[in-house]
C-alpha cells in the first residue's frame, strides 16, 4: 500500500498471532518488486492495542486469512470497522524446493497486489 500511495493512506499491518521475524520469502519477493520489508514488524492485532494503537480510528482491515477474518469480525464488535477477505493463497506450506517455494510467494503477493489495486485504483506514486 505505500509503496503504491505513500502518506495519502495510513496502512498497519497486523495478523492473529505475531512472530519473532518476517518470513524471508515474503522478504525476497517483494523486494524483486523494489518493496523492502527490511523495518518490517510482525504484530497481532493484541500488539497493536497493547502499543498503544487505537483499532477504532482504522478504517478498513482486509483479512489474507480466514482466522485473520473471524479474529477482525471479532474487533467489529467492539469498533466500528468495515472489514473484506480477501481469499489469497497461503504460500507457507507449499513447493519443496527453493524456487518453487518462492514461486508459491510471488502468485500470493501478485494477487495482494492485484486486489489493492482493484480495490484502491491507480497508484498514485510511480
Amino acid at each position: 500500500m505505500k509503496a503504491f500511495y505513500g502518506r495519502d493512506v495510513y496502512v498497519q499491518s497486523a495478523g492473529v498471532h505475531s512472530e519473532l521475524e518476517i518470513d524471508g520469502f515474503s522478504v525476497a519477493v517483494c523486494e524483486e518488486l523494489g518493496v523492502s520489508l527490511a523495518g518490517h514488524t510482525v504484530r497481532s492485532f493484541d500488539d497493536m492495542r497493547e502499543w498503544g494503537d487505537d483499532l477504532g480510528s482504522f478504517d478498513l482491515i482486509v483479512a489474507l486469512s480466514p482466522a485473520s477474518q473471524r479474529r477482525a469480525l471479532d474487533l467489529t464488535r467492539h469498533y466500528h470497522l468495515e472489514v473484506e477477505y480477501w481469499p489469497i493463497i497461503d504460500p507457507t506450506g507449499l513447493g519443496t524446493k527453493r524456487e518453487d517455494k518462492l514461486d508459491a510467494y510471488r502468485q500470493s503477493r501478485d494477487q495482494i497486489r492485484d486486489r489493492i489495486l482493484e480495490r484502491f485504483g491507480a497508484p498514485t506514486i510511480t
